[in-house]
């Protein structure tokens, strides 16, 4: 069953959430604050969070990076009425995977979690990948050349697993930063796929598997290819 995890301190949007949000085989749990809802995620079977930035027991974006430290697949959703550009850039940086600004459409909303909680469900069984001596496991952030672990950066996460998953197929450069960096890409240096694809080569050892493309894009290939 689906669980999701309301976090909002004011009580009256707290409950026309939960009463739009509930659907058949999905549980929606209310939390006024940070607090409870720490507590309610140790039970571990949250599916996602809708998550207010301005809690009464401190900021939002603090507890985002908490939880995608500890759960990088976790789906998180901010809900503020904070809507400037740099607002929105603040919450996704640190790993919120959608932003909704107050006043919303419940129609929109549902949409947009329903979207999020689709996403998380297909990632499930698309998180492990073995690749010649390569081990990738999105799931558990667990990355091995060899019998080597290996540490990478959300940001070099999020480009190994649209390389591995799409192996074969040359991925363009724009495409690559629209969904490494999502709804941040406009702000990024053009020069920043170019050094992140470096850092993957040089941190996997995969000169030979990360090829790029002039002119187009990047593409993951087998190392006999």
């Amino acid at each position: 069953m689906e669980q999701i995890q309301i976090v909002e301190d004011d009580i009256a949007l707290n409950k026309g959430l939960c009463k739009a949000l509930k659907a058949d085989n999905r549980q929606v749990i209310s939390c006024p604050d940070m607090k409870s809802a720490r507590k309610q995620l140790l039970c571990g079977t949250v599916s996602l969070v809708l998550l207010d930035i301005n809690l009464p027991d401190g900021s939002g974006l603090d507890f985002l990076r908490e939880i995608k430290n500890t759960s990088i697949q976790l789906p998180v959703v901010l809900l503020t009425a904070n809507d400037t550009d740099m607002d929105i850039v603040e919450g996704l940086e640190p790993g919120a995977d959608d932003y909704i600004t107050k006043p919303f459409s419940l129609s929109v909303l549902r949409a947009r979690v329903n979207t999020q909680l689709r996403k998380a469900h297909q990632n499930i069984t698309h998180t492990s990948s073995k690749i010649d001596h390569f081990t990738f496991d999105f799931s558990s952030m667990q990355f091995h050349v060899g019998n080597k672990c290996v540490e990478l950066s959300k940001t070099e996460q999020k480009l190994l697993r649209l390389l591995v998953e799409n192996r074969g197929i040359v991925m363009q450069r724009a495409e690559l930063v629209d969904r490494v960096w999502t709804d941040g890409a406009e702000y990024v240096d053009e020069n920043a796929l170019s050094v992140t694809i470096k850092r993957l080569r040089d941190k996997l050892n995969a000169q030979d598997y990360i090829k790029t493309i002039y002119g187009i894009g990047y593409s993951w290939v087998n190392h006999d290819e």
